[in-house]
């Protein structure tokens, strides 16, 4: 007697000890399963970095000294950012339309991506990048911020 994979059936790639209700005997696996070892191509499609790739990104808390709207740029604001110790760098970033009044993020401390690669926007160096949350429908967009008693230049841990 053969049996069929239906669409709704995948190889089951769960290890015996994982207590779904997948038939894992039969190499079989619904897409209900709730199993944490799902097959090789979903993880894929998530684009995971490793851990100690993670490890080499730098966030900093900066604080927002001064902001200036690029000219001819509708999105673009060019940021003076004070880092404490590690000095004061200039972010050019694309949240202009984010904000009615771009001074109004003035004295804010969020939190920064410090040890990118220098990179040209509109012929102004960009020294990092703003760590800033939109939502997954693009229906809005919010700075995360640091709270008053965390100084220019910690660490985001």
């Amino acid at each position: 007697m053969t049996t069929e994979t239906t669409e709704e059936e995948k190889n089951c790639t769960c290890n015996t000890d994982c207590n779904c209700e997948c038939d894992c005997e039969n190499n079989k696996c619904d897409d209900s399963c709730a199993c944490e070892t799902k097959d090789s191509a979903e993880v894929e499609e998530k684009n995971y970095i490793t851990f100690d790739t993670f490890k080499k990104v730098e966030m900093t808390v900066g604080k927002i000294a001064s902001v200036e709207v690029v000219e001819d740029a509708d999105k673009l604001l060019k940021l003076s950012v004070d880092f404490g110790d590690m000095g004061t760098r200039q972010i050019i970033s694309g949240i202009r339309e984010y904000f009615e009044d771009p001074q109004s993020i003035v004295g804010k401390l969020v939190p920064f991506a410090t040890n990118l690669e220098p990179r040209t926007i509109r012929g102004l160096e960009s020294n990092g990048m703003i760590v800033a949350v939109s939502d997954k429908n693009g229906n809005g967009f919010s700075l995360l911020e640091a709270g008053e008693n965390i100084t220019p230049g910690s660490s985001l841990s």
